[in-house]
């Protein structure tokens, strides 16, 4: 066991930041198997195509691929992309729900992290950006890029 703090990151969703506007940020726990434990300790994890879906009346996260180490076991058939669910309180799911059904909302998955020695998977309320959002986004993004660049050569 490793003495780091108590919370590192695993993996972050760069994309959910440039493709959503995120409101709210909400800490999920998330069921997992023996042998995703070690893979995410590996850091063998694809997160940026993942995405948050509310199935009766619980929360699963899809499309996180976690590629098993070789020396997974012998009796478990591992599969890398399965769908995971995530473990919140009745109060939150239902308001959740709420958001996403009548709102508009889509869940985003930004960052998964150990927190006391337990992952836990950060999910933002967001709503889409539309096209001349991102646009704009980037064009920020450059600015602010090209004017580090001039103040460091001046």
């Amino acid at each position: 066991m490793s003495s780091k703090s108590s919370s590192s990151t695993i993996a972050l969703n760069k994309r959910a930041r440039f493709e959503y506007h995120l409101e709210e940020r909400i800490e999920a726990g998330i069921a997992l198997e023996g042998w995703e434990v070690k893979a995410l300790r590996a850091g063998r994890i694809q997160f940026g195509e993942s995405y948050v879906l509310l199935k009766n009346g619980e929360a699963f996260l899809f499309g996180c691929l976690l590629t098993p180490l070789p020396s997974a076991s012998t009796h478990v058939k591992p599969d890398p992309m399965r769908n995971r669910r995530l473990l919140l309180h009745r109060r939150e799911l239902d308001r959740l729900i709420g958001m996403v059904e009548r709102k508009g909302h889509t869940l985003v998955p930004t960052a998964m992290y150990w927190k006391k020695g337990k992952v836990k998977v950060e999910i933002a309320l967001a709503k889409g950006k539309k096209e001349h959002d991102k646009r704009r986004a980037q064009k920020d993004r450059d600015w602010e890029r090209q004017k580090g660049r001039l103040l460091r050569q001046s």
